[in-house]
């Protein structure tokens, strides 16, 4: 085998079927050049369609062949004749054409309306899901604020109902701090008073126990016998008589023992 190079690169090579120059013959016809407006991908590989308008060439040719020749009036008549019966029957299989073909295009329309109804169905679910959720969060934030004013006025109608008659009384100490439910032990946020704001104040702030050097210099103070451990092994409180026997106070740690073993 031989190599060869080109100046053209794949991208640029012809990927259709190649097809040769052909030379006809005076006085021949061939059939085969009644195909020579299909080519590859229009018409090319061949499919029932093609096939449909190769038998009706073959029929045409059949027909053309089969002409009487205009050598009389008779044979001209009959030719006339056959003409137009050819010509009726190319109309029909025109008008059969057309309606295949506008029955395709009806269906890909159909397929298109459907399509497009289908979209704007979606589009129209998530416009109204969206709407639907708007009014939710207007509705609920209407309801908290309907339930914020009910409970305001409750406690403006509950103090004012404590002092109907309009007397000023004098600040109970000795009431308050036995109340625990009253602003002495529980203020309300809404008078300006957060008890979370002064947390830090209660936590416990120590150089031994939040610093490096306080820790090394607590680990010194610390005697040496506490960082040390020691196991003491505990002897058994019962003994065993020369008998092999147990005393009644010392077989429930003897049980204890065998079980642990």
């Amino acid at each position: 085998t031989l190599g060869t190079q080109t100046d053209y690169r794949d991208g640029e090579a012809q990927t259709d079927p190649y097809s040769p120059e052909y030379i006809v013959r005076s006085g021949s016809v061939p059939e085969i050049l009644t195909l020579a407006t299909l080519t590859w991908g229009r018409g090319l590989p061949a499919g029932q369609a093609e096939m449909e308008i190769i038998d009706r060439i073959r029929e045409k040719r059949a027909w053309e062949a089969a002409l009487p020749p205009m050598d009389s009036p008779s044979n001209v008549a009959k030719r006339l004749k056959m003409m137009e019966a050819m010509e009726r029957k190319e109309w029909a299989y025109r008008e059969e054409e057309i309606d295949k073909l506008q029955k395709v295009r009806m269906e890909v329309f159909k397929k298109l309306l459907q399509r497009r109804e289908e979209n704007q169905n979606k589009q129209d679910a998530v416009r109204l899901r969206n709407q639907w959720q708007n009014h939710q969060k207007a509705k609920e934030q209407k309801m908290r604020k309907i339930q914020h004013d009910c409970a305001l006025m409750l406690r403006k109608l509950i103090a004012k109902r404590k002092n109907c008659m309009g007397k000023l009384e004098r600040r109970d100490i000795i009431k308050e701090y036995n109340d625990f439910s009253s602003q002495t032990y529980a203020p309300l946020s809404r008078i300006g008073f957060f008890p979370d704001d002064n947390s830090d104040y209660y936590v416990v702030k120590n150089f031994y126990l939040n610093t490096f050097a306080g820790l090394c210099e607590l680990e010194k103070s610390v005697q040496h016998s506490v960082s040390q451990i020691k196991n003491k092994i505990s002897i058994p409180k019962w003994t065993i008589t020369t008998t092999g026997y147990i005393k009644k106070s010392g077989r429930l740690e003897a049980v204890l023992a065998q079980v642990h073993q």
